[in-house]
């Protein structure tokens, strides 16, 4: 068997990590570097009073899936790299001999197959609120009510049982991956796809409220992936995720009463 480096991890864990860090970095510039050029061209129209409504077609129900994917892809990937990592570094230890890039490959594309899905979910629900004329040219909700209970069920989900519950796997990524362990690739696929299950069960409410305040709004963009962020990796992350439930869920009271 080969032996331990000096600080006692398997042989090539370092390289590993390295890899996978710096590919998971390089996949979140892209997404990012697309949401601005995106965004930037879309404001631009806007001031200009050039953004006009287009007719829902294959081709635009095609890129808008295409944006919302991407846009999953740079909030979500960045706060699920501890357990991407995790599930390299016990790949490494099951086999030794053998290559990890592949095996972790496929639990990611389990992991961003879910998000994918919301993706999907979330481009039917633009249509369906564009067709009501419910939405801004920059993807905001025109309806201060809309705004109002979107804001409010976000913030009463972050108190709920259920919310607490999916955030507690998705900080727990040992945990998770012991109990939730499958070998072979069908076994990374489903691990991948059962922790984008309990990211989606933690942050899909989240998500919606981007239509409240904008999906292309990037600041508010940032800020969410922020939180997301926070709540999954710091040591006071799951009272930061109340306390916002908080904030949001009075912000929505006062939307309504406005």
């Amino acid at each position: 068997m080969p032996a331990a480096d000096a600080t006692g991890a398997p042989p090539g864990l370092l390289r590993d990590r390295t890899a996978i860090l710096l590919a998971l970095a390089g996949v979140t510039a892209v997404a990012w570097a697309y949401l601005f050029v995106l965004t930037r061209g879309m404001s631009a129209m806007d001031m200009a009073g050039m953004a006009m409504p287009m007719p829902w077609t294959a081709a635009t129900f095609a890129l808008t899936l295409a944006m919302w994917a991407v846009m999953m892809v740079g909030m979500m990937l960045p706060a699920a790299a501890p357990m991407i990592l995790t599930f390299a570094a016990m790949s490494r230890r099951q086999r030794e001999r053998i290559g990890v890039a592949v095996p972790t490959a496929v639990f990611v594309t389990g992991y961003v197959f879910i998000w994918a899905t919301f993706s999907l979910c979330a481009t039917l629900l633009q249509w369906m609120l564009d067709q009501a004329a419910l939405l801004s040219p920059m993807l905001a909700s025109t309806s201060m009510r809309l705004s109002g209970a979107v804001f409010l069920c976000a913030g009463a989900y972050q108190l709920t049982p259920l919310k607490q519950a999916c955030l507690h796997h998705c900080r727990s990524p040992f945990a998770f991956l012991l109990n939730q362990w499958r070998d072979g690739w069908s076994g990374a696929l489903g691990m991948g796809v059962a922790h984008g299950a309990y990211c989606l069960g933690c942050c899909w409410l989240l998500m919606t409220l981007l239509f409240a305040v904008g999906a292309m709004n990037l600041l508010w963009v940032a800020a969410l992936a922020a939180l997301v962020f926070v709540e999954k990796l710091l040591p006071g992350g799951i009272w930061i995720a109340r306390a916002g439930g908080v904030l949001f869920a009075a912000w929505g009271v006062h939307l309504l009463l406005a």
